[in-house]
């Protein structure tokens, strides 16, 4: 597989961003009057914008009345967690700091900055880029893909592992599917003390399931092509240990 094919065959920040708020089920609220973590009660309109559904004695509501006009009252908070069970298992880290403002019996919130955390490093995302950017189209389901093919399709996980350079396999102990988006397929190796992340890509965007499963089977046909590299023959003999 060609590393620079598998990097540019990701997301944008903006795009990545965006998924990460369209899967979340979850988000932490942090302001004035502390921190408030809520479930499911966030929903999101097609430019980003967040909506809160809160109580009536919630402490964010005070916060959002008593804040100086124009100034940040407000900091959301969304962990993107691995749906399959793997070392170190959030992937990113989404802020938005702004302002919460009361909407129609709602608070709605209006970003005036947007951070995402995730390997390597941390990105300031463009507001508009991000206002504009549309979510990965399997952001909502990928974490019913992920969980099927760990817990039903372990001997394709295992195939798969055919197309990562030997060297990347080199002290495996387990590999697990990480994350897939309309791009690519992620998977994440671990070691006895450390870990590492291999990307596969499509060789075209999968817009939706349907196409994801064609681009899977063409990866997997690639892998059938292709000899067991000796580094995971060595994973299974110690595991078999």
């Amino acid at each position: 597989m060609d590393d620079s094919q598998s990097r540019r065959a990701a997301p944008s920040v903006a795009e990545r961003a965006r998924s990460v708020l369209a899967a979340a089920w979850s988000c932490a609220v942090t302001a004035e009057g502390g921190r408030e973590e809520l479930v499911g009660a966030h929903t999101v309109t097609e430019d980003g914008r967040v909506l809160l559904q809160v109580p009536e004695d919630s402490t964010l509501l005070a916060a959002a009345l008593c804040a100086p006009r124009g100034e940040p009252s407000a900091v959301l908070e969304f962990a993107d967690v691995a749906p399959v069970p793997v070392r170190r298992r959030i992937r990113a880290r989404l802020w938005l700091a702004g302002r919460l403002v009361p909407q129609d019996g709602r608070l709605a919130f209006e970003a005036s900055r947007v951070v995402l955390r995730q390997e390597p490093g941390e990105s300031a995302v463009d507001l508009d880029e991000f206002a504009a950017a549309a979510p990965d189209p399997l952001a909502t389901a990928e974490a019913r893909l992920l969980t099927h093919l760990a817990g039903h399709h372990a001997d394709a996980v295992e195939r798969l592992t055919r197309l990562v350079d030997s060297d990347s396999l080199q002290g495996a102990v387990r590999v697990r599917p990480l994350a897939v988006d309309r791009h690519g397929l992620t998977l994440r190796i671990e070691r006895a003390r450390a870990h590492g992340d291999v990307r596969l890509a499509f060789h075209a965007p999968a817009d939706d399931v349907g196409r994801l499963t064609e681009r899977m089977h063409v990866l997997l046909g690639q892998a059938s092509a292709v000899s067991c590299p000796r580094a995971l023959q060595r994973q299974r003999a110690d595991g078999d240990g």
